[in-house]
């Protein structure tokens, strides 16, 4: 089986749903409320243990009650949480409003995801156990960067899918095999709006990439070759929370099962429509056998 390793965030979700986000000053009422676990990093490892993967995480959670939940939610999902350490003070949380539509804001208080400023022996270790690395950024860019950077001298592929559109270290993007970024992380990183240049400008700093499209797929690139788009299938958006985490888990599964590259992005793109057209972030991230079903062409 496929080993995974994900350094990265793990935070309470506080998550509301309302017609629409107040603007400032002003209060709306909500729908219905939620505390789920979640984080980048956390949510990066349920996607890919539920797409078929054996996944390890090393992170960080806090001394309340959210950090207890945090790390019994990894278990029921069966992620192997042996170095997610417990840090004094409180875990991370994130407040989050969904609107009608299915779009999100996001406020995110780190709490004990700022303790993971380095890989640790113990990180690096693990990470050289691994198959890939995924990462993102919701955590220190310094331990991000030195996760990548151990997978790299131990020739682990690494994967990195930052959270938020925030310009990344100059060594960390070197030490990176493949970056996923969506439009406005494309643009923030190149300063080039239009996705065929960002693509193209994206490799001048890493050596593959794949810029998400939303509902028009995604753009794909490698160095020496020639951009490639794949189409997502059609999904009705009713939270779009988790997609960036459901396309990126699925997407390191099945390159290190060895499945094509453009295969390997269709399976991807179909996890990522499944998490799309249902809500919740974490609880709507898919199983193996519902990739399988929505892309039949690419299933195992």
């Amino acid at each position: 089986m496929t080993h995974i390793v994900v350094f990265g965030s793990v935070q309470m979700e506080l998550v509301t749903h309302a017609e629409r986000a107040p603007d400032p000053g002003q209060a709306v009422s909500g729908r219905e409320f939620h505390a789920v676990p979640g984080g980048s990093g956390g949510r990066q490892a349920v996607a890919a243990v539920r797409a078929g993967a054996a996944v390890s995480v090393a992170g960080a959670v806090g001394t309340d009650a959210y950090g207890e939940r945090l790390r019994a939610g990894l278990v029921r999902e069966g992620v192997d949480v042996d170095l997610l350490r417990t840090v004094p003070g409180p875990s991370g949380t994130a407040q989050v409003t969904v609107d009608a539509a299915g779009s999100s804001t996001v406020v995110a208080v780190p709490g004990a995801n700022a303790a993971l400023t380095v890989a640790t022996p113990g990180d690096v270790a693990l990470i050289g156990t691994g198959d890939a690395l995924l990462l993102s950024s919701g955590t220190p860019l310094s331990g991000v960067t030195s996760a990548a950077l151990a997978a790299r001298e131990r020739g682990v592929r690494t994967v990195l899918a930052p959270s938020r559109a925030d310009p990344l270290p100059d060594a960390l993007l070197a030490a990176a095999g493949l970056l996923v970024v969506d439009e406005d992380g494309a643009a923030a990183l190149t300063g080039r709006h239009e996705p065929y240049r960002s693509v193209r400008a994206l490799l001048e700093l890493v050596p593959e990439a794949v810029v998400t499209l939303g509902a028009a797929g995604c753009l794909w690139a490698a160095r020496g070759g020639e951009p490639m788009v794949v189409p997502a299938p059609e999904a009705a958006a009713v939270d779009t929370t988790g997609a960036g985490d459901a396309f990126a888990g699925a997407l390191a599964v099945a390159l290190c099962e060895g499945r094509p590259t453009a295969r390997a992005l269709e399976w991807a793109s179909a996890a990522a429509a499944l998490s799309v057209a249902r809500p919740g972030a974490a609880a709507s991230l898919p199983y193996r056998s519902e990739i399988d079903a929505a892309c039949p062409a690419v299933a195992s």
